[in-house]
């Protein structure tokens, strides 16, 4: 067990739908093992499945909320059912969202404020969730992941010219692109 190369924005796993788990076997505990570990080391609020290399419907997640409440747990074949999003321009500063697969940018995005999780954990334990507010976000980007969908593909102009421009700067968009929590230093 071990953290994993994140793979970046234009590897052809983030950017179509993931495949059904079949199997809750040791294989997949493994798999949500280094994702977690890859999830802390890197450090981020969640991380799914395509992030890693893995074209799976599975995602983690683990956020200390503003009370000093840990939040985390494993999604295996997730449904996710969210509010409309409140009409308007996202906040800056408050909906300001990154993604490890767009290593070192922000931008803000407006998301719905409740969502409800239904899914399986590891051993394949059916769960349903309530949530509202950040962890109502990080479940829809990693569910968005899920569906070949980064957060970049939801930005409204002028933050999608913007995130253009940097995935160009970087050279991303191309397969074959990763990094390593822990080991690769990445430039701001």
């Amino acid at each position: 067990m071990a953290v994993r190369p994140i793979v970046i924005t234009g590897e052809g796993v983030l950017h179509q739908p993931a495949t059904e788990v079949t199997a809750f076997d040791a294989t997949l505990r493994e798999l949500v093992h280094d994702m977690e570990e890859t999830m802390a080391a890197a450090p981020g609020v969640g991380l799914a499945a395509p992030q890693v290399g893995v074209p799976l419907r599975v995602f983690v997640w683990r956020w200390t909320d503003d009370t000093g409440v840990e939040h985390a747990g494993t999604a295996v074949n997730p449904v996710l059912w969210i509010s409309p999003p409140p009409p308007g321009e996202p906040d800056e500063e408050a909906e300001s969202e990154g993604c490890l697969s767009l290593p070192g940018e922000r931008f803000p995005l407006r998301r719905a404020e409740n969502a409800i999780l239904q899914a399986a954990d590891a051993e394949g334990e059916p769960f349903e969730v309530r949530v509202t507010g950040w962890l109502a976000r990080i479940f829809q980007h990693e569910f968005d992941h899920l569906n070949g969908i980064l957060y970049s593909d939801r930005l409204m102009y002028p933050h999608s010219r913007a995130i253009t421009k940097v995935i160009r700067k970087r050279s991303w968009g191309t397969p074959g692109i990763s990094w390593r929590p822990g080991i690769d230093h990445l430039e701001d």
